[in-house]
């Protein structure tokens, strides 16, 4: 398997960090006119989901998570010594998904809060030539601009979604519901989430007890599976598939 050589960034990294601080502008501005509401409301989120405290708006979330996504340093070690290891790890997920059936050189594939695009050269490198990655700066010619509360996308889009970024919605609820969205009925979402472990101090939500309380917010999806994996600090993977009508969920089938 050919491993995507990592971007050539490097001369272009000056012009990046200007244009991310731009689009830091475009977004603010943006967010005043979004159907989310800037502040802090109610959410149907599952009681096995704790939202972080802190956040007085929703303002305040994006430009915490903006601090880390414009990072300067961090840019510089995801495009560079991160590159490669991430990409190599990402393959072996998606090709164990390849061998069961799950993912396809002709799916049409989304990978939420997909930073640089590590994830997305992955799945390209394994032939998936269709894959895109979103994240709220974007990375040409990998990642486009989106937020995951409410994805850019037109429904049923993707016939596969991967995220590891769960832990960073506010609004879980929100997120699930644009995943579902956005996935084609028989389409499947594949999350990796920390449930043994606390995320950082960028995550906005933590998991109590296990995956139950994020598989509850898949309303029109039923599990396929769920396993311990070792992801860049996430131990668990949840595989899901959207069905066509809301069914009862079944047993968590863990692996």
């Amino acid at each position: 398997m050919s491993v995507p050589k990592k971007p050539l960034l490097k001369p272009f990294f000056l012009l990046l960090v200007f244009l991310s601080f731009l689009l830091f502008f475009h977004l603010y501005l943006q967010s005043k006119k979004t159907p989310i509401s800037s502040a802090i409301a109610p959410s149907s989120t599952a009681a096995l989901i704790r939202i972080r405290p802190g956040f007085r708006s929703y303002d305040d979330y994006i430009k915490l998570q903006l601090n880390k996504t414009l990072n300067p340093r961090l840019r510089h070690l995801w495009a560079t010594r991160d590159w490669e290891r991430k990409v190599r790890v990402f393959s072996r997920f998606f090709a164990d998904l390849a061998a069961e059936g799950l993912l396809s050189n002709a799916t049409a594939a989304l990978c939420v809060g997909a930073r640089l695009g590590q994830e997305v050269a992955a799945l390209r490198g394994l032939g998936v030539g269709g894959a895109l990655g979103m994240d709220l700066v974007p990375a040409p010619l990998l990642v486009v601009a989106g937020d995951f509360h409410a994805q850019p996308f037109p429904d049923e889009s993707f016939d596969f979604e991967f995220s590891n970024v769960f832990d960073h919605a506010l609004y879980p609820d929100r997120f699930a519901a644009e995943v579902e969205r956005t996935l084609r009925p028989g389409g499947v979402a594949v999350l990796h989430v920390a449930v043994h472990r606390r995320g950082d101090k960028y995550s906005a939500n933590d998991l109590l007890g296990g995956v139950d309380g994020l598989v509850a917010l898949f309303n029109h999806s039923e599990v396929v599976r769920v396993r311990k994996v070792d992801g860049f600090g996430l131990d668990t993977e949840v595989v899901l598939r959207k069905t066509n009508t809301k069914s009862n969920k079944p047993t968590t089938k863990s692996k």
